[in-house]
């Protein structure tokens, strides 16, 4: 599969179209923020019409997941969910299907002065261009 990932202020997928607000930036912070994230899907002609699973889990620098704190204790930050695409009627066969995802992130506190990355694994295997990174500006 081959996967687009950009960051931006907010992202809405509509009748198979990404609009995308603010995008395209790799600094933000230090104050919590919202984000969006922008994914482009292209699915193989030969796995659609098949259960997919992705998880998309933010890293800091040294590749550990990021834990915020909640009510029940410390939690990974991460989003899952199941995909499956299907053929459209009048499709040529081998033609990749597109599969647009807009996950808009409530803001939530990051350290200052860090390095982070949102990473994307399909089926249990992410590739190298299946993340994108970003870095929170340095405290006054």
């Amino acid at each position: 599969m081959k996967v687009t990932i950009l960051l931006a202020d907010a992202a809405e997928a509509v009748n198979g179209k990404l609009y995308v607000l603010g995008g395209g930036w790799s600094i933000t912070g230090p104050d919590p923020s919202p984000m969006a994230l922008a994914i482009k899907i292209e699915v193989p002609w030969d796995q659609s019409n098949q259960p997919h699973v992705c998880r998309l889990e933010l890293l800091d620098s040294d590749g550990q997941p990021v834990e915020m704190e909640t009510p029940e204790g410390e939690r990974e930050i991460f989003i899952e969910a199941n995909f499956e695409v299907g053929r459209p009627a009048g499709v040529k066969p081998g033609t990749p299907i597109d599969l647009p995802l807009a996950i808009n992130v409530p803001p939530f506190p990051l350290d200052a002065g860090g390095r982070y990355e949102w990473r994307l694994s399909i089926d249990g295997r992410t590739e190298p261009d299946w993340r994108v990174a970003f870095s929170t500006r340095p405290r006054a």
